[in-house]
């Protein structure tokens, strides 16, 4: 059997998006990994960026980026070639969706595969790729752990008021509640922050995941009491292409009025909404819409700060207050226009931000007369990820021996 911490060990995590996959490679001890990189677009016109640790480019492999297993398949390539005396001793997954049954990282087997398989009409963009991974995986590296990550287990010690809906019991004895989503992030934060900032982490904390998937989550006392998302990942704010809140009845006129299917109605609230929708088929994508600087980029943003904001208010009277709002995601730790216009607003709840210190994306955004802290935090979903597959692979290892 091999050691794990031998210098030659690494642990992979990858996370599959609807049209992305994300890659990391860490070594056996340490926080910072040795290759990272992104296929984007994944089909025709699919592209691979990879870095090395000291954040130079890497040549993929040759190969197909047509399809997700094509994309690993490439990744894989690459790496051996890269570490070819490299023991990979556990790949962790991202895995959107756990369910009621998975509350922590686990090992997958064939059963949990059938189970997460189970899921995939509550995460119809993500859980099938997810799963198509872990396959890829388990075909490419035979015999080593694959762990998956759920991103809904930070969110299931929820309060009954926020996990269910006013619907017939029966829906929430069945699995429909409120789920959550982004947990793996939020799990960094609030590690990051019991670390950097532990008397803020003892209070009431708001945190804003603000990227193409976008959700906010009320921490109190380290801990998830609510969430903007709820039984799929179309709740709660607009995302790039998935539209947020939705009044139910605007579904029951798609179908009743415009005669369309499911299949239809769930192309256009994942695929055709959110600030794609808003802008009138502008984009998708933040740095976009502001650049364009339009009326159609102006009816994006404006949309996006107005739900924030709302949210925040309501998180917050979850908790009975706030003590801090930290950003975090693509959008969220990048963009000062949207940090701006979201704070400018928000003085009532003691939100003063200092303008030199969003422009230069510091740690800490709030002024010192700010009663409520504000901060970016850049959240490191493929740290948690690996951390779990190191601890997962001890456990496999021990019973192996």
């Amino acid at each position: 059997m091999k050691d794990l911490h031998t210098e030659n060990a690494g642990f992979l995590t990858l996370n599959a998006g609807s049209s992305s996959l994300k890659v990391a490679l860490f070594p056996a001890d340490g926080d910072e990994p040795l290759l990272t990189g992104q296929a984007d677009r994944i089909g025709p016109d699919g592209t691979l960026k990879l870095k090395d640790a000291a954040g130079d480019a890497v040549e993929p492999a040759p190969g197909d980026l047509t399809s997700h297993a094509g994309a690993l398949a490439v990744i894989i390539a690459t790496v051996k070639r890269v570490f070819p005396d490299l023991h990979m001793a556990a790949v962790g997954h991202r895995v959107v969706h756990g369910g009621l049954d998975h509350a922590e990282p686990v090992l997958v087997t064939e059963e949990v595969i059938a189970q997460l398989a189970d899921l995939e009409p509550f995460a119809p963009l993500h859980q099938p790729h997810n799963i198509a991974g872990i396959r890829a995986a388990m075909a490419a590296f035979p015999g080593v752990p694959q762990v998956a990550c759920f991103d809904t287990a930070f969110h299931r010690g929820q309060p009954f008021v926020n996990d269910t809906f006013a619907i017939p019991h029966r829906y929430y004895e069945a699995g429909v509640r409120r789920y959550g989503f982004h947990g793996l992030s939020y799990d960094y934060v609030t590690g990051e922050l019991a670390r950097i900032a532990p008397h803020l982490m003892a209070g009431r904390v708001v945190v804003a995941h603000l990227g193409n998937g976008a959700s906010m989550c009320a921490i109190y006392r380290g801990k998830s009491v609510a969430s903007s998302m709820g039984f799929s990942a179309l709740d709660g704010l607009p995302m790039g292409t998935r539209c947020g809140q939705i009044d139910p009845g605007v579904l029951l006129y798609m179908l009743d009025r415009e005669h369309l299917d499911t299949s239809q109605i769930r192309q256009i609230l994942y695929n055709e909404s959110g600030l794609l929708g808003l802008s009138g088929g502008l984009s998708n994508d933040m740095r976009t819409l502001e650049q364009a600087d339009n009326a159609q980029s102006h009816r994006a943003i404006d949309y996006f700060v107005f739900r924030v904001q709302r949210e925040l208010g309501a998180l917050a009277a979850v908790m009975g207050g706030i003590d801090a709002l930290v950003f975090c995601g693509g959008i969220g730790e990048n963009s000062r226009v949207v940090r701006r216009r979201i704070c400018e607003r928000l003085g009532w709840m003691g939100i003063e931000i200092d303008h030199n210190r969003n422009a230069e994306n510091a740690t800490v955004l709030s002024s010192e007369f700010s009663r409520t802290t504000v901060m970016i935090v850049n959240t490191r979903e493929d740290l948690v990820i690996a951390r779990a597959a190191r601890a997962a692979a001890g456990i496999f290892e021990e019973a192996e021996a």
